[in-house]
């Protein structure tokens, strides 16, 4: 699979037209109508000009075409009388979805589905050896189900082995027979099992850095948060970093880590990950747990909200959503509402979102308000105690003195081969004691 997609280097830009639909009777985080305008953004961040978009109000998909005939055939007119290379849909395709779909449209015309799309962006965007490895396993995983005989001249262009080529939409050749398509999958699933065997290797290495990091007892803060809410221009502003910013989605993809010094002297390490959407691709969530683990052995989440947005309500229970896929829910967590300085109305804040009443809100741009959040990070850091229960074997007294010492304990119960303990701990060691956590 390919890093660089067949539209990304396309001069000039490929025109795509943008495909949404409402289904009756089920819930949406954004209105169909706020969906196509961030799939529209996408598709910018991808390289492509949106030329049109075509909607559908439906009682549930066509298990054929996605949207109804009529709407193809008035999909298939659009594309030609605006000369469109490729249409982009909101929502996942099934493989026959793709199939039907492109049968009906112009030859060469190529139909790519929303995680299809943020799979190509985080391919363009991956820097490190490790974030490389973790989009080409999502791609693979992603095109494996999908591979038709139209679709095999993707992976024989790739060499079946690690290459580059081509982009997961891309459509068009005749295609081979069915032993060739076998042989194809086959070299898929070889491709998987070798991505998964690099990637476990570096997993490895991470976690040997995250031991060290526990032995520090240097307190971890993640910055979490929807796609361009902001993180790494506040990652910046509390760390003078100099992490790249621009006002696109998924800007950044890999972590960066640095040191954040708090008022009184404390000290933690502060990282920048990801940036969550909704609709987010399992493949990725997959492919980039390792990455992700950052969050979920983290002390304190900041969650980044763009306050200025008007789907920000929408947006933070995406990541909400996230986190608990990934088993950081119960993580402290301090919500920062940022781009207060975009004429944002406090008042209709307060009545609209009550969840947002502790938030502290900054601009991390301006810096308006930065000092407040250092000495909220501080509190929640060293001045905040958690409860909780925990079961330590004997092999972890190391633990058990460490609760007595920096804790409260309540009751502890020693049992044949562990120590039970209830009480209150500090914030910043709660990841030390997750493990053990019961009840």
């Amino acid at each position: 699979m390919p890093r660089n997609t067949a539209y990304q280097t396309a001069s000039p830009k490929e025109k795509a037209i943008l495909v949404g639909i409402e289904l009756h009777g089920m819930d949406k985080l954004l209105s169909m109508e706020s969906s196509l305008e961030e799939l529209y953004l996408l598709s910018e961040t991808a390289g492509v000009e949106v030329v049109g978009e075509l909607t559908q109000k439906l009682d549930k998909p066509n298990p054929s075409t996605f949207i109804g005939c009529g709407k193809v055939e008035e999909l298939k007119e659009l594309v030609s009388a605006l000369d469109a290379d490729m249409v982009i849909f909101d929502d996942e395709l099934s493989p026959r979805n793709f199939r039907d779909i492109e049968e009906q449209l112009p030859q060469g015309v190529k139909v790519i589905d929303r995680t299809g799309l943020i799979l190509d962006i985080f391919a363009q965007h991956a820097n490190t050896s490790e974030g490389i490895l973790q989009v080409e396993l999502a791609q693979y995983e992603y095109l494996y189900p999908r591979l038709t005989r139209a679709w095999t001249h993707l992976v024989r262009q790739a060499g079946g082995g690690g290459g580059r080529a081509g982009g997961v939409g891309g459509v068009g050749l005749r295609g081979p027979g069915e032993t060739q398509l076998e042989d194809d999958r086959r070299k898929i699933r070889e491709q998987i099992s070798l991505l998964k065997n690099e990637l476990e290797k570096v997993q490895n290495h991470r976690q040997q850095t995250r031991v060290k990091r526990k032995r520090s007892n240097i307190p971890l803060i993640a910055l979490v948060g929807y796609t361009n809410a902001g993180k790494s221009t506040l990652l910046n502003r509390l760390t003078k970093a100099d992490v790249y910013v621009a006002d696109q989605l998924f800007a950044t993809l890999d972590p960066t880590t640095r040191k954040l010094w708090l008022p009184d002297g404390n000290q933690a390490l502060i990282t920048d990950t990801v940036g969550f959407i909704q609709k987010l691709p399992h493949q990725l969530v997959a492919a980039f747990r390792a990455t992700l683990e950052d969050i979920t052995e983290a002390d304190l989440l900041l969650h980044v909200v763009d306050i200025s947005n008007p789907d920000a309500h929408a947006q933070w229970q995406a990541v909400i959503e996230t986190l608990v896929e990934i088993e950081a829910d119960e993580i402290p967590m301090l919500t920062v509402l940022n781009k207060t300085d975009r004429n944002v109305d406090e008042s209709e804040v307060n009545r609209n979102f009550p969840q947002f009443q502790k938030a502290v809100r900054i601009s991390a741009k301006t810096g308006q308000d930065i000092e407040e959040l250092q000495k909220r990070i501080k509190e929640c850091l060293y001045e905040s105690m958690l409860d909780i229960s925990v079961k330590l074997p004997y092999h972890q007294l190391n633990l058990v003195s460490l609760f007595h010492q920096s804790g409260i304990v309540t009751k502890a119960t020693h049992e044949i081969d562990h120590t039970l303990l209830e009480g209150k701990i500090p914030t910043r060691l709660y990841r030390l004691f997750a493990p053990y956590k019961y009840g």
